[in-house]
């Protein structure tokens, strides 16, 4: 035991609790110890109860007697007192109290010997709360020991300084630190550098930021590698804070890196033959933080950053690793550069194909981190992410889940979404299936590609995590049903054909009920079924009614939502809404009514009483009370009660006494205060909002307020007693399918994620496919730019196809439905929306009238998109360069009528050729001036053919050789698509009478394709947005128009936002020369 240095009952003691089978035993043990270090505490008449206080050690600041002291061996053997505090901080770490021992911990830190005075320090670090009284016995030993000459002592000191001390404290060895950066001892300059950014942390007016900012800069330029290193560490930290300070410090940091990767410094500092690695990875975070969003700063670091990624990836090694990971932070976070971009793509790509769980994590991570900002190069990694997405190791598949959640579009959102309810389903996770069920609503309500299938997924979360649903959700769900697409001008039949498909989708619930239905989606159900039930082509209303009234009398609670009351006065009223609805009153809900009207629910009770009294009294109410589809009419309340006006007076008349205010009434206080409050208070209402506005609040406001229960038997309306109520075999069966299913629909309340109208398709120039055996890779190359945000450029095909596996088939199917939208290539056909298997609607069960949405048909094989032919070069430029003359190569004219595009396409091969010149086709000599955009500059009159109306008229721009779709959004989504589009391209236009007002601008921007967002009259901008490919590119446009003197002219200044630079940069130049 002497060896070790350990007494037999310490040893006695690590060995027990190393042995302990539970806490319970353990919690013994420590008992026993507690007991045994208290009597060593006492021994001798030392710290007793009543007895002498503790002997005092030489320097120590706690005074005692002499007498006692040394009858007590902590005071004479300080290995003793040593190890006793070490068993104390036993205590401490296993949750037991020992502060009984904290005072003789006070008393070691004062001791001569160094290892006895860390020993103090370290257990007041760990054991006295910042609140503690002993910490201001320690600053006068902590001021002597940061003085003294003795190199150990002040080491122990500036140690202790960045645990013990408190705000209140930091004035009283502030200086003293910061007088240690002078010191000559290496060991000591690299704590005090720490300290003093410690005691900045806790009072930064004592130790201001200047102060700190201006001793970092000096310490970096440090003779010793080692302070320059700690220095490092608070350049870090603080830049993170604010890193504008130290945007200068670049080139410094620069070629510290270089340095260090040249291997400049000594041997001690490599680790496994790499140079100082944690000072790379510092240094490359520093840059990573300070060139962010900064040109100027990331065009000194990109040489570097490069050389230091590159000789990291040449040692292959764990450590090296680790820069790597850090040098592809760093580029994804500094301004792009394209060359770094690849190489950190590259980098990326070995991480994926690794073996190691490790490094695959590494990329994963890396992968995420890029496609963010550069969502090309996600394309290369798609069979390399679904192999994540099938691993076993549960953390690398929630960090694939997470990529995907972040690589989300338009495009591959359904197959995403899919793959995130997968997860779900599976999961016992409580964080990981609260994570992902915010993820789907987000990505739902972002990307949702048509109305129905936002309701279809939704309803599937419901069913699979409706308790972990934020009840707001089911709230937006319920009024996009009940307004459709939001817009007063849509058709109203589209309206209803999503709300029969919600329709149908309930009640194929309400046929197939789980054990387990959770709360929001039974009602949500109740509501759907209570408002619209009598559009059910599935079955009829009365057998709808007949399932409410089971659900309801089924006695599993859990089948019902847990059985809140709240959740059974919704379903009572949905039942006697459809009773409204369907004319009479059958036999089940008569007895549900009559059963409930002996609830111990009071409201449950009252509203069955009160339809019961309807129901047989005055059935010609009913419409009156549950008006069909009136979910969001307004309702007329009379504040005075003014109708009630003649019930008063008969009753006045026959005799009443009339009514008289008790003199106490405690109103009068309130209506004091209220008639005080009314000057401070402005009642004008406001201006009436533009858009239509919700009329539910809450999910239990969506059935009507005055719904009472009541039932008597089968009690059937007397014959044209309601006028209001809905033969389900009358009701109108809308055919007509949305415009546009591709084009998000939803509007949703209080969300920033809104669909407006529907947009008609763009008209799409057939191309000829080409067959191939890889569903993501197009076998021919094109110059038009596709995809989403400019991802990826199409790969070409290999010489030799190899025979794949239905394995890798259907993985390759995956990837070209998950990587949709973010490849050069087209996105692949989209599969038949799919449903849960209880949420299925069965076929034969479907009226032969009842409208049914055309499924797109299921995929059986792999298919590849279109292949698009390379397109011409465009030349917006040519009409300045001389006289017009007839042009002899094939080019696109964006500005010509779409009559004159008709060119045939070349047909695609394997690896696209050049493009041959066709003849020239017949055309005007110069279609800018038969359009009028030259505006004077053309030598010629325009054609006949082509008057300057005509032509803005028919003008549509067109990108990719189809013309561009409006993009339907509202001015919250322009304002956070418009910090989503990497690529800029400002035009100034000096002078323009063709768009001398902002009207006339806005004009010729609809005329040309876009959207008109909004037009703000105050100040003279207009916005306005489109899309090309579908969807997979978007375009932004602001304009701000500036009248000149005179009135007949106005400068205007044009903004184009988009995620594919090409098509910024061609609705530009179209722009320019339209407006010019």
């Amino acid at each position: 035991m002497s060896g070790m240095h350990l007494s037999r009952e310490f040893f006695e003691l690590i060995k027990a609790i190393g042995e302990s089978k539970s806490k319970q035993e353990e919690d013994r043990i420590i008992a026993r110890e507690v007991v045994a270090l208290k009597k060593k505490l006492e021994s001798g008449g030392a710290g007793g109860g009543g007895g002498p206080s503790l002997g005092m050690i030489p320097g120590s600041p706690i005074p005692g007697s002499s007498g006692a002291a040394h009858g007590n061996i902590l005071n004479t053997n300080k290995k003793k007192a040593r190890e006793f505090l070490v068993r104390v901080l036993y205590v401490e770490m296993l949750g037991h109290d020992g502060s009984f021992g904290y005072i003789k911990a006070v008393e070691l830190a004062a001791s001569q010997s160094i290892i006895h005075k860390r020993t103090g320090y370290l257990v007041c670090s760990c054991c006295l709360s910042p609140e503690h009284e002993f910490r201001f016995m320690l600053i006068n030993q902590m001021q002597r020991d940061l003085n003294s000459s003795n190199l150990l002592e002040s080491c122990g000191a500036l140690l202790a300084v960045t645990s013990l001390i408190t705000p209140d404290l930091v004035s009283t060895v502030s200086t003293q630190v910061i007088g240690l950066l002078e010191h000559t001892e290496q060991t000591v300059r690299k704590k005090a550098i720490i300290a003093m950014h410690r005691l900045h942390q806790l009072s930064p007016d004592a130790v201001t930021k200047q102060e700190v900012t201006e001793k970092v800069r000096r310490m970096l330029c440090d003779r010793d590698p080692a302070v320059m290193g700690a220095t490092l560490n608070v350049i870090e930290a603080m830049a993170r804070v604010d890193a504008q300070p130290f945007k200068d410090l670049v080139p410094s940091l620069v070629s510290i890196l270089k340095q260090i990767c040249e291997r400049r410094l000594p041997s001690e500092y490599d680790y496994h033959r790499i140079p100082a690695p944690w000072m790379q990875m510092k240094i490359v975070r520093i840059l990573s933080v300070v060139g962010k969003n900064d040109s100027n700063s990331s065009e000194g670091m990109y040489e570097i950053v490069g050389e230091c990624l590159r000789k990291a990836e040449e040692a292959g090694i764990n450590a090296s690793n680790a820069i790597v990971y850090e040098c592809i932070r760093c580029i994804t976070n500094i301004y792009p550069n394209p060359v770094l971009l690849d190489a950190a793509g590259a980098s990326i790509s070995r991480f994926l194909s690794s073996r190691s769980q490790n490094l695959r994590y590494l990329g994963v991570t890396g992968l995420a981190s890029i496609v963010e900002r550069h969502p090309k190069y996600a394309a290369d990694h798609q069979l390399a992410v679904i192999e994540c997405l099938e691993d076993e190791d549960e953390t690398l598949l929630r960090k694939t889940l997470d990529l995907l959640y972040r690589m989300t579009n338009p495009v591959n959102v359904e197959f995403i979404t899919d793959r995130l309810l997968h997860f779900l389903r599976r999961s016992t996770d409580p964080y990981l299936k609260s994570d992902l069920t915010l993820k789907i609503c987000t990505i739902g309500e972002r990307y949702a590609p048509n109305n129905a299938w936002y309701v279809r997924t939704i309803t599937e979360l419901f069913n699979i995590a409706g308790d972990l649903v934020d009840p707001a959700v089911a709230t937006n769900l319920m009024s996009l049903i009940a307004e459709g697409t939001g817009n007063e001008d849509d058709d109203e039949e589209a309206d209803m054909v999503l709300r029969k498909q919600a329709v149908e989708l309930y009640v194929n619930l309400l046929n197939n009920p789980s054990n387990r239905m959770p709360r929001v989606l039974v009602e949500t159900l109740a509501w759907v079924l209570g408002e619209y039930g009598y559009l059910s082509s599935v079955m009829p209303l009365s057998d709808i009614i007949d399932g409410m009234c089971k659900l309801l009398q089924s006695g599993n609670t859990a089948r019902l939502g847990g059985g809140a009351p709240s959740t059974r006065r919704l379903v009572l009223t949905a039942i006697m809404k459809m009773v409204a609805q369907y004319g009479s009153c059958p036999a089940t809900a008569a007895k549900v009514v009559d059963d409930y009207t002996k609830s111990s629910d009071p409201d449950a009770q009252k509203r069955c009483l009160e339809f019961q009294t309807i129901l047989t009294q005055a059935p010609h109410l009913l419409g009156e009370v549950f008006p069909v589809d009136a979910s969001l009419e307004d309702i007329d309340v009379s504040l005075d009660l003014s109708f009630l006006d003649g019930v008063v007076s008969d009753a006045i008349a026959n005799g009443a006494r009339p009514y008289q205010k008790p003199e106490d009434d405690d109103d009068d206080d309130i209506n004091a205060v209220a008639s005080q409050a009314a000057s401070a208070f402005k009642m004008t209402p406001y201006e009436k909002p533009s858009e239509r506005t919700y009329g539910q609040g809450a999910m239990q406001g969506m059935g009507s307020a005055n719904m009472g229960p009541a039932g008597s038997g089968n009690v059937p309306l007397p014959p044209g007693s309601s006028s209001s109520t809905v033969n389900p075999q009358a009701a109108a069966s809308p055919t007509q399918q949305p415009s546009n299913p591709g084009e998000p629909q939803l509007v949703l309340r209080n969300v920033a994620n809104v669909w407006g109208k529907q947009a008609p398709p763009p008209a799409q120039a057939p191309v000829p496919s080409v067959p191939t055996t890889s569903s993501f890779a197009s076998a021919t190359t094109s110059s038009t730019p596709t995809g989403y945000g400019g991802f990826g450029v199409p790969a070409a095909a290999a010489p030799a196809v190899p025979i794949k596996t239905a394995e890798q088939l259907e993985k390759e199917r995956m990837a070209a439905a998950l990587f949709g939208g973010m490849s050069g290539a087209p996105p692949p056909p989209p599969h038949a929306p799919t449903q849960p298997a209880v949420m299925a609607t069965p076929q034969m069960a479907m009226a032969p009238s009842a409208p049914q949405p055309t499924p797109a048909a299921p995929l059986t094989t792999p298919q590849v998109a279109p292949a698009v032919s390379a397109a011409p070069e465009v030349d917006l430029l040519g009409f300045d360069m001389g006289p017009t003359t007839t042009t002899t190569t094939s080019s696109i004219d964006m500005l010509a009528p779409t009559p004159l595009m008709e060119e045939p396409a070349p047909a695609p091969a394997p690896v696209a050729p050049p493009v041959p010149e066709p003849a020239p086709a017949p055309m005007p000599a110069d279609p800018f001036a038969a359009a009028g955009l030259l505006d004077g500059f053309a030598e010629s009159a325009p054609l006949p053919s082509l008057s300057t109306t005509e032509a803005l008229d028919s003008a549509k721009f067109e990108f990719g050789g189809a013309p561009i779709a409006p993009l339907t959004i509202n001015t919250p989504q322009f304002g956070e698509r418009w910090g989503q589009c990497p690529s800029t391209h400002p035009v100034k236009i000096p002078s323009s009478t063709s768009a001398d007002t902002l009207s006339k601008f806005m004009i010729l921007c609809v005329r040309a394709g876009l959207h008109k967002v909004e037009e703000i009259a105050a100040t003279n901008e207009g916005i306005a947005a489109c899309m090309a490919g579908g969807g997979s590119s978007v375009a932004l446009v602001h304009g701000k128009i500036s009248p000149l003197p005179g009135g007949t002219s106005s400068r205007i200044d044009i903004t184009v936002k988009s995620t594919d630079p090409q098509l910024g940069l061609s609705l530009s130049m179209y722009l320019q020369n339209m407006l010019r």
